[in-house]
């Protein structure tokens, strides 16, 4: 059975405004543009910085995660729905976000970009 083929996806299009967005991309990538209102987990960070995870991310609402085309989102997202949580992996990652509009903002507010 293909990995890809397991991990349960949601497509940019199915987010609405206020889903809890969990972003895994590397501190750089992070720095140069993200969603506005995500939460930055560095999946080179995420297993010890979990229970930031487990305290901001709703009781009983989904999380969605996010990188830069969806392979590392993949990752935590499976690690996730492991751990019980209701996890998606947002297909395409930030690059199918910014191809749909979607704002792209630097730690400034500014308008940023996806590396």
């Amino acid at each position: 059975m293909n990995f890809a083929a397991r991990v349960p996806t949601v497509e940019i299009t199915d987010l609405k405004d206020g889903d809890f967005l969990l972003d895994v991309r590397e501190d750089d990538e992070w720095q140069a543009g993200h969603a506005e209102g995500a939460l930055h987990i560095p999946i080179s960070e995420f297993v010890a910085r979990y229970g930031e995870l487990t305290e901001a991310a709703p009781q009983d609402g989904r999380v969605h995660v996010i990188c830069r085309s969806g392979g590392r989102s993949a990752q935590v997202t499976m690690y996730l729905v492991q751990q019980g949580i209701d996890a998606v992996n947002v297909d395409g990652g930030m690059q199918v976000w910014q191809a749909a509009g979607r704002p792209v903002i630097t730690d400034e507010g500014e308008p940023g970009s996806v590396l």
